[in-house]
């Protein structure tokens, strides 16, 4: 799968479109309609404005520098570089607008290219020490957030890596065209982008960034009282790890907040969100299911909270192991033992949920993935990082789009909304649809009554919770996306005649569940996979 694959999920909520399309035009930062300087020219590449002299040449590799800024200083740093790049004949490209930013930087925004919204192109490595010395001066004290590509200049905004400026590409070993840089030989080789600051073996680290080089080793775990043992998850907010306590011998989780990384919807960045969450859990504790805290500190600017281990599966994985219709037999007796232990479950997380609604506080992000089930099938909630106290005026801003309540609930309402969403996923886990049409409840609660031996009660208030009766204020806008639809529609698209219309297998005969109908695509367009591309190995297009 495409690494960036959400990005082109945010920009349309019916369609895969580009951030940049003409469909998704965004407002650009005030800078972009800056006059140029005599001379400049400006072009547009994707999310990028790229600015140059005309006459200027500069090499197709070489130590670029990025500038990372936050949301609220963004614009002045654009001001600073702007004056400095063009006073000196620099090329240089911005991120074109603060939505942009804002998505590049998000909690599941690539790691490897996050917190880059200006890049610089010296010509060599003196006027590289050069641009670090003095914009690195103007710029000292701006905040913004960790580059985790790159090496850091001081404790400033700026960045360097050695990558390509000019877009060359190559196979990967993989057999996928990714950027490129020439080694010695002219070979063309992989420009490695990852989330970890490394140099092509045949360059050598100028002299003048080495004590920052030292200056990131610095940073280590070596002293802490945990001894780090696994990596669970990374994103771009920071990572969660087991680990144990050195004093004690005792399993832990440990989890990490970036400073300015990992955005939420609101701006808001990991580091708070893990203080958030601290604080909601130390306001929970005691309740089963809420998992205790073992410690909380900050090393290197990153947030830390250091949690109870618990020792379960999340349930998502448990849904997997156990759904009988992944089977193409069950019988009575199965899908009884299924939705015996479903119910169990369910009714484990509605008190836990509930006990935190007593508490004054709104879980906020209840899904599959975040419900940890031990062997005797009781459960712990985990991820309080959007928990808020129902005395503030809040939503939730990030969450699974499956269980997420729309933004007409508030309050213990969106935590109702969510274990609603649960009764029907449990058993069908195709509530993503309901963001589409919350109407879409009912049908996937007559599958579930098709199959599994549930209370019509059970089935009934979670669909009336979802879709309650009375106009759907989701219609709003709509109309606009059905024209929209229409219009990539082919002449001839619709069904075949005599072909169902149901869109699930109907109900299974004599107890059984049948296999589902197999599908197939109609043939259209060869795929880019299926070409072989000439691809030109420089354009004027810069790379990150």
């Amino acid at each position: 799968m495409e690494s960036q694959y959400e990005a082109f999920c945010l920009a349309d909520p019916l369609f895969y479109d580009s951030l940049t399309g003409s469909s998704t035009a965004t407002d650009d930062f005030p800078l972009a309609a800056r006059s140029l300087p005599a001379g400049w020219r400006r072009h547009e590449a994707e999310e990028w404005l790229v600015f140059r002299p005309a006459e200027l040449r500069v090499p197709p590799q070489g130590w670029k520098v990025h500038v990372s800024a936050c949301l609220d200083n963004a614009e002045r740093v654009l001001g600073a570089v702007w004056d400095y790049c063009t006073a000196r004949d620099l090329e240089f490209k911005f991120l074109r607008s603060p939505r942009i930013m804002l998505i590049r930087n998000a909690k599941y925004a690539d790691r490897g290219s996050s917190g880059k919204l200006v890049t610089i192109y010296p010509h060599d490595e003196a006027q590289l020490e050069q641009v670090l010395t003095e914009l690195g001066e103007t710029l000292d004290g701006e905040p913004g957030p960790y580059i985790l590509s790159d090496l850091r200049w001081g404790g400033g905004p700026l960045y360097v890596r050695y990558g390509g400026f000019a877009q060359r590409f190559c196979l990967s070993d993989r057999g996928r065209l990714v950027p490129a840089l020439a080694d010695p030989t002219g070979t063309l080789v992989p420009d490695t982008r990852g989330p970890v600051f490394a140099v092509p073996p045949w360059v050598s680290l100028p002299a003048f960034l080495e004590p920052h080089l030292l200056a990131r080793k610095a940073n280590s775990t070596n002293d802490l009282p945990y001894h780090i043992e696994q990596v669970l998850h990374f994103s771009n907010g920071g990572g969660l790890y087991v680990g144990r306590d050195r004093r004690t011998g005792e399993k832990v989780v440990l989890k990490e907040g970036r400073p300015h990384a990992g955005l939420d919807g609101t701006g808001t960045d990991a580091a708070t969100r893990v203080r958030r969450e601290h604080s909601m859990l130390e306001r929970l504790a005691g309740i089963p299911g809420v998992p205790r805290v073992h410690d909380a500190f900050t090393l290197g600017d990153h947030e830390f909270l250091v949690l109870e281990f618990i020792d379960g599966k999340p349930l998502s994985r448990c849904q997997v192991e156990r759904c009988p219709l992944i089977r193409t037999t069950a019988d009575a007796e199965t899908l009884a033992n299924y939705t015996e232990w479903a119910l169990r479950v369910y009714r484990n997380v509605e008190r836990t949920i509930d006990a935190i609604n007593a508490r004054g506080v709104v879980y906020g992000d209840l899904h599959m993935f975040n419900v940890l089930v031990r062997p005797d099938d009781t459960i712990a909630l985990i991820d309080y990082e959007i928990a808020w106290s129902l005395s503030e005026r809040r939503r939730q801003t990030l969450g699974n789009q499956a269980f997420s309540a729309p933004r007409d609930r508030s309050g213990s309402d969106a935590d109702k909304y969510s274990l609603a969403c649960l009764r029907l996923a449990l058993f069908v886990p195709l509530t993503a649809l309901v963001r589409l049409g919350p109407a879409k409840a009912r049908h996937i609660a007559d599958i579930v009554a098709d199959h599994y031996p549930v209370s019509p009660a059970f089935l009934t208030e979670a669909v009336e919770v979802i879709a309650p009766a009375g106009p759907d204020p989701r219609r709003r806008g709509r109309a606009s996306r059905r024209r929209r639809s229409s219009r990539i529609r082919t002449a001839g698209s619709g069904p075949a005649a005599g072909s169902p219309t149901r869109s699930w297998p109907a109900p299974p005969q004599s107890g059984k569940i049948g296999s589902f109908p197999a599908t197939s695509c109609s043939s259209g367009p060869a795929s880019a996979a299926s070409a072989s591309p000439t691809v030109p190995p420089v354009c004027s297009t810069r790379c990150r």
